[in-house]
Order: C-alpha cells, then sequence, then structure tokens
C-alpha cells in the first residue's frame, strides 16, 4: 500500500472525481458515510453522540455525519468551533444542509451532554503548525471525556505529512482515512495518537491510483522473501558474518547481535571481540566462532574471510574502536553499522553504497549535526538527507521505523512498546547482517529485517501478554514468525 503528501491526495480526489464524473461534494457525502459505518460497527449500542466540528472541510465531512446519525435517530449534538458564517463551499453545503435536517449547533462546551461516542472533525490534513487556542479547546476537552473518539481522516492536531505535533493531539480510538493513506498517519507520534485506522477510498481509489503515484510505501513482507534452501545446500553457501564490536564491560551487545546473526540462518558466524568476552560467549552459544580483537594476525584473517561484517555493538568510541571502525568502513564488503559506530562516522564521514546504517533519532541527529527535535519534525526528509549523505540503505529506527534506499521508503506498521528496553538495537543489527549474508542485497535485508525484528515482538505480546520484553526473547521465534508472513 502507497503512502501520500496530503498535497498529493488533494490533487489526486480532485481529477479521480472529474474522471468519475461527481462532484467533490459527493466525496464529502461518501465520507461521512464511511465514518458513520465505523460508528456503527464498533459502537452498535451508541445512542448519543456529540461532533466536533472546525471551519474547513474536515468539519463539513463532520456534518454529513451529524445528518447521518440524526437520521439513524440517534441523539446528535454539534459543537462548532468558530463562525459558520466563515464556512465555504463544499463545508457550507454540509452545514446547510444539517441546520435544514432541524440540526442546531452549539458554540462552546458548556451546554454539551455526555456522549456515547465523540467525532473529532475539527481539523483535517492542511495543519502545518501549531494550533489556534480555539482548538486546543476543544482537543483538550475531547480528551478529557471518557467517550471513545473516532477522527475524521486524522487526528486534530497531527500533522498529516510527517506525524509530527505541536502541541495538544486528539487521542483517537479510531481514524478513517479516505482515498490515500497520508504518510504522517504511521510515523513519528501518530502511533500516540491514531488508534485503530481504517482507510476507505470513497469508490475512487482505482482512479486516483492512475493519476498519482508515490515512492513511499507501507512495508509489505510478501515483497522482501528468503529463498528456499536447497536439499543439497551446505552452510558456505549462506554466508560468512564477522560482528565486530563489545569492548570491556559492554559484551552483552555483541553477543545478542550475534545470537541473532546465528538464529536467522547466516551459515557461519563470527565475533571479534575484547578477551573478557570469549568465554561467557563459548559457553553460551558454541556455535559461533569468537576470537581476541588485539591478536590482529587472526583479527585480519577472520575479515579477510567473511562475506558480511557488522561493526558497532558495545564498540565504544577509543582510539583502537576508530582504528577498527576506519580500517572496516573502506572495504567493499557489505556492512551494517549501528550504535558507536554511527558515532565515529558521525565525526568523520564517508559514502558507501554497500552498508546499511541503522541509527535511532538520537544518532540520525549527530550524523546529520541537528537536533533530535529536527529528525522528528520530519523523519521522511531526514531518512532522505541521511541516504544522499552517506549512501546504501537507511534505517530510521522509532515507531513507524523509516527504511529508505536510493528513492524508496519503506514505512514497518508493525512492532509496539514492549520493545522500549535494552538491546533491541542489537538483535536487530545480528538480523540484518545474518540476512545480508544470505542475500547479498541491503534493501531486502533491511526490509525484511526491520519487518521481523517487529513482528516478533508483536507476536510474543499478542501470545503471551507481556507488557515489556527482553530482546533475547526474540530469537527464539524467528522462524515461527518467517512462516507466517
Amino acid at each position: 500500500m502507497k503512502l501520500y503528501t496530503a498535497e498529493q491526495v488533494r490533487e489526486g480526489e480532485k481529477e479521480a472525481a472529474k474522471r468519475a464524473n461527481i462532484s467533490l461534494y459527493t466525496l464529502m457525502q461518501r465520507a461521512g458515510e464511511a465514518v458513520f459505518q465505523c460508528l456503527l460497527h464498533h459502537y452498535p449500542k451508541c445512542k448519543s453522540v456529540v461532533i466536533v466540528t472546525g471551519g474547513g472541510n474536515n468539519g463539513g465531512d463532520g456534518f454529513e455525519v451529524a445528518q447521518l446519525a440524526l437520521k439513524h435517530q440517534l441523539q446528535v449534538t454539534v459543537w462548532h468551533i468558530g463562525d459558520p458564517k466563515q464556512l465555504q463551499g463544499d463545508a457550507l453545503i454540509a452545514y446547510q444542509q444539517w441546520i435544514k435536517l432541524g440540526g442546531k449547533v452549539v458554540f462552546d462546551s458548556g451546554s454539551l451532554p455526555l456522549s456515547s461516542v465523540i467525532i473529532d472533525a475539527v481539523l483535517g490534513t492542511g495543519l502545518q503548525g501549531d494550533l489556534r487556542s480555539s482548538a486546543q479547546v476543544a482537543i483538550q476537552w475531547m480528551n478529557k471525556q471518557s467517550a471513545p473518539i473516532i477522527s475524521i481522516d486524522i487526528p486534530s492536531g497531527l500533522i498529516a505529512n510527517t506525524g509530527y505535533c505541536y502541541s495538544n493531539v486528539v487521542f483517537a480510538a479510531h481514524t478513517v482515512s479516505f482515498i490515500g493513506l497520508k504518510q504522517g498517519l504511521l510515523t513519528g507520534q501518530a502511533r500516540n495518537y491514531v488508534g485503530q485506522l481504517h482507510l476507505d477510498d470513497l469508490g475512487v481509489g482505482a482512479l486516483f491510483n492512475d493519476v498519482i503515484d508515490s515512492s513511499i510505501e507501507v512495508l509489505d513482507p510478501k515483497k522482501y522473501t528468503l529463498l528456499e534452501r536447497l536439499p543439497c545446500s551446505h552452510k558456505g553457501e549462506y554466508g560468512r558474518g564477522v560482528l565486530i564490536g563489545g569492548d570491556q564491560g559492554m559484551g552483552g551487545a555483541i553477543l545478542l547481535a550475534s545470537e541473532a546473526c546465528l538464529n536467522i540462518g547466516c551459515g557461519l558466524t563470527s565475533v571479534l571481540t575484547h578477551p573478557d568476552h570469549i568465554m561467557p560467549s563459548l559457553s553460551r552459544t558454541p556455535e559461533i566462532m569468537v576470537q581476541d580483537w588485539f591478536d590482529l594476525v587472526k583479527y585480519q584473517q577472520r575479515i579477510d574471510w567473511s562475506t558480511v561484517i557488522a561493526i558497532g555493538p558495545g564498540l565504544g568510541q577509543s582510539e583502537f574502536a576508530r582504528q577498527k571502525f576506519d580500517e572496516l568502513r573502506a572495504l567493499s564488503l557489505p556492512k551494517v553499522v549501528d550504535a558507536d559506530a554511527l558515532n565515529l562516522l558521525a565525526q568523520s564521514p564517508n559514502y558507501d553504497s554497500h552498508r546499511i546504517l541503522t541509527p535511532h533519532p538520537g544518532e540520525a541527529a549527530r550524523l546529520l549535526n541537528v537536533s533530535i527535535s529536527e529528525i522528528e519534525q520530519n523523519r521522511y526528509k531526514a531518512i532522505r538527507q541521511l541516504q544522499n549523505k552517506y549512501g546504501g540503505c537507511v534505517i530510521l529506527k522509532g515507531a513507524g521505523t523509516l527504511v529508505c534506499f536510493e528513492d524508496r521508503i519503506v514505512v514497518c506498521t508493525a512492532g509496539n512498546a514492549a520493545m522500549a528496553t535494552s538491546g533491541m538495537g542489537d538483535i536487530l543489527t545480528g538480523i540484518l547482517v545474518g540476512l545480508l549474508a544470505q542475500t547479498q542485497d541491503i534493501f531486502l535485508s533491511a526490509c525484511l529485517g526491520v519487518w521481523l525484528h517487529s513482528a516478533c515482538a508483536d507476536y510474543i505480546v499478542t501470545n503471551t501478554g507481556k507488557k515489556v520484553l527482553k530482546a533475547s526473547d526474540l530469537i527464539e521465534c524467528f522462524h515461527v514468525v518467517m512462516a507466517m508472513a
């Protein structure tokens, strides 16, 4: 499924309506019907509804919902933010139809009754900055109520193109979006507010797709799969992965990453680390070859032997770490760069088309020499800047992780808050290097790895009810979840 900017949807809906020989007001009526059907489906016992409308077309959609609810004999109260005399175009028509039906409008929250459901029709996809005080008041009121909220097109206060929020945003139980999914509904802060996301193409989806294209899409794991292993295949055919990291006192990171690499199917997995971590690693996972990174002869032999490398988990930023990083980044081998290696890269940038970078927002900010806030204000812009500056494939981690390769961006919708624990990034690095060893394809490995990492967490939470996960919990789920894709 492709994702679009608000501007693309506005442009495309006009052309689609023209080709379908229908008016934009007809699309508004269909939008109202889609929201009302969501209300009936999820809240069949609803007896009363408060609809909070704004001055744009989002408010017009709200007036259409009000008409349908009244005809369905629900108790309907419309609270309008602003002066109805300022309404224009289709929103004005919808308002006039509501009044003609006998509907009334209130202009403050003091007279609002308790309701079964609230419909948020205050602000749509045109919002670009901070909110006016009247919208702030309306959003704060809605969020204080116990009734569930259905947001029309987007939760009021959320920026449609980025998922960023400058201040208050409606906490929706459901969001019903129209024609094409707006890209900001799936990343940034959107997960906090969108609730269950629904898309209705209003009967013009095919026509819209004919006129509007996008290079951004939802990550579909079925597009990124590993080849079946032939019966006579052997370990040498599935790559030789070397992971470098684990300075003194930081051995857990490289241990987790190497175990993930092994379990995802890397043919041969090796670790170069501080000698303190050799015995613990061998005791825990004897299948992994572990060597002292201070033994420079064996170190170089292992690098020469490898077909793919990962550097960063627990690496530290010592002069020794910097030296090893500088040596390795000069290699043409496919590589995964994470954690401390990203911080070293930020200090001395270079372009490399053969690697995967895995920054979280803090690391991304250092790589671009900006603030974390600037990264989060527009994650799509940030990841394109990272890819243009550093090359290869970039993964910008967070709720709604983004993967960028050349001009393409995919958005991962899997994952949950139980993953907010230490070591999760190390597991992802191990998955990525293990997949890259098998495929030699940085984009396929990045997409499949990001999805698998998050989908495993969803699988565990769904089946166990856990609220918090250890990073190592994910490892035993890899192939179960892969088989379900």
